[in-house]
């Protein structure tokens, strides 16, 4: 069905399969929940003005092309390979991959393929064939439908695929012989959604909530308690996003700091906050930070 071009309500694309459960955490870890129906692909979701449809990333980045979805969560190697003509808004980090090419060891035992015709299988035809282009091949494309790790030796020299770890490859004998690209889940927009002031206004309002759900998963607070005589050298050794707070101590004689601090910088931050005079530190999670 044709979208009215004064439909206020916001088309939302939820992706089916191994991104569904890290997608969803992410929204209501937002605020945003989705509550199942018996129609259990458009599941209701607490956001005014919004529905909601699961479907396969695939279908997700041809959707928001086509301009039946305003904004959708979807991996960057569906939208590489499909060519959409679409908007990045985040970059979850989610659900990190690589796609590469990869081929049984006994094909390269040098390093490099051999010169004759070769046959690649992949789900991915798009940035298959331009791989195929680009490195100058003699190469045919088989188009798989998943498992394509098991077309080797028998029915492809070699495959393009997605790979996490590399686990399934080396389990199948496969040996990495190039990146084609890094992918993650990311959500997208439709061009024209983002000129429809309604629309616009709850897709940057989404995009808030992720990015400060994000923001969130990469810092904790920490709570030192400082003398008088320790407090400088305390804030010189701790990082924060603008400027810590600092509270006095209820009777005086020292200070409350706290600050948002990125987690990865806890292994180093926590000995030095001690050597500086710090005191009774806390670390607590955060749930969101907007900005």
């Amino acid at each position: 069905m044709t979208r009215r071009p004064d439909d206020d309500i916001l088309q939302l694309a939820i992706p089916k399969g191994r991104m569904y459960d890290g997608v969803v955490r992410l929204l209501a870890e937002a605020g945003v929940d989705l509550r199942q129906t018996v129609r259990s692909y458009r599941p209701h979701v607490s956001l005014p003005a919004c529905e909601v449809k699961v479907l396969k990333p695939q279908s997700i980045v041809e959707m928001l092309h086509a301009g039946s979805r305003d904004v959708g969560f979807a991996g960057a190697d569906w939208v590489a390979e499909l060519d959409g003509d679409l908007v990045e808004l985040v970059d979850t980090g989610l659900d990190p991959v690589r796609v590469v090419a990869a081929a049984p060891a006994t094909l390269i035992p040098d390093g490099a393929l051999p010169g004759g015709p070769l046959v690649v299988a992949s789900e991915y035809e798009r940035l298959s064939r331009r791989w195929i282009a680009e490195r100058g091949l003699a190469a045919s494309f088989v188009r798989s439908y998943g498992a394509t790790e098991v077309f080797p030796p028998e029915d492809a020299d070699l495959i393009i695929d997605n790979t996490a770890t590399g686990s399934t490859l080396e389990a199948n004998n496969l040996v990495e012989i190039d990146e084609l690209m890094t992918s993650s889940t990311r959500l997208y927009a439709n061009p024209d959604a983002l000129r429809h002031p309604e629309r616009r206004v709850a897709i940057d309002a989404l995009v808030l909530l992720v990015r400060s759900v994000l923001e969130a998963r990469r810092r904790v607070m920490v709570e030192v308690n400082v003398t008088p005589d320790t407090l400088e050298a305390v804030l010189a050794v701790l990082p924060c996003m603008r400027r810590p707070t600092v509270a006095e101590l209820a009777g005086g004689g020292g200070f409350a700091v706290k600050a948002a601090v990125p987690r990865s910088d806890l292994p180093a931050v926590i000995p030095r906050l001690k050597a500086a005079g710090g005191a009774d530190v806390v670390v607590t999670r955060l749930a969101q930070i907007v900005p």
